[in-house]
């Protein structure tokens, strides 16, 4: 499948998510109001005293696999960039923690969670919050401009990984902090698996190796790599939704059992590292 048809694949998944949340459910990405196929990726990512204030419809909208607001040390002033930002509630609790005179900036493409996130920012009260709509392939912001990268479980989306990890590194800052959450592989996985398209779009199928997620922020220009990992999936953890990606969950779970895992990625620009370099201009 080509970079542009997956784009809009996720596009009507994450749309029907956003109308979802909007008309007061719960979103899920299997796009049938059941959170079976997302469960345990999505549940339980976020402590009560977190989220106390912000928006429902902000709750509801989360279809992430970790909480990088959590973790990613954010400090007063500081300029935040989430990348496939939802119906915000990264965005606004990254808002919270840099304050009035930081920036909390969500990306997202997709028309009606930019809709909601707007109605939930508006909510919120918080006026250090833009959301830009775009792709996360072509971030539409200048170079060296923000002091932290964040994503929940959505990097794992794009059909060009490498491009998004070249665009995130061109716009932070020298010394800039990409700290993200995404599903991580360990080991082999099943061919059926990677050629489902609803376990692409529902978090799983499209993540990459743990070798190859170091390989590619490195070969993007990023220092300083870790993967920490956050929640192990096991065998009947994906029960349900290799059901309900019409899969034999009998048949295929027992291979993947523990080879599925949320992760926190980190990553550093160093300093000094103004721009990004070509592959071709390596030494």
């Amino acid at each position: 499948m080509s970079e542009s048809n997956l784009q809009e694949v996720v596009k009507q998944k994450y749309g029907a998510a956003a109308k979802q949340a909007a008309a007061g459910g719960v979103a899920s990405c299997c796009g049938d109001g059941e959170l079976s196929c997302c469960d345990p990726i999505t549940r339980d990512l976020y402590e009560s005293s977190q989220i106390e204030g912000v928006p429902e419809k902000a709750v509801a909208a989360s279809l992430g696999c970790g909480n990088p607001t959590a973790l990613a040390q954010l400090q007063p002033g500081e300029t935040v960039l989430d990348l496939g930002s939802g119906g915000g509630i990264d965005v606004l609790l990254s808002a919270r923690r840099v304050g009035p005179t930081g920036k909390a900036y969500g990306l997202d493409m997709t028309d009606e969670m930019l809709a909601l996130a707007r109605e939930n920012q508006q909510k919120s009260g918080l006026s250090n919050v833009e959301f830009l709509k775009g792709a996360i392939e072509n971030i539409p912001l200048p170079d060296n401009s923000v002091d932290v990268i964040i994503s929940n479980c959505v990097i794992n989306l794009s059909g060009d990984k490498d491009r998004v990890l070249r665009e995130a590194f061109r716009v932070l800052r020298p010394g800039g902090r990409l700290a993200i959450s995404d599903v991580v592989v360990r080991g082999e996985v099943p061919a059926e698996i990677r050629k489902s398209m609803e376990l692409w779009v529902g978090c799983v199928a499209g993540a990459l190796e743990e070798y190859e997620y170091r390989d590619k922020l490195f070969s993007a220009g990023f220092e300083s790599i870790e993967i920490e990992p956050t929640r192990v999936y096991k065998v009947e953890d994906a029960r349900d939704f290799l059901k309900a990606a019409g899969l034999d969950a009998e048949k295929v779970a027992p291979a993947i059992d523990g080879k599925f895992m949320s992760a926190f990625v980190r990553a550093v620009k160093g300093a000094g590292r103004g721009r990004v370099v070509g592959p071709s201009c390596r030494s």
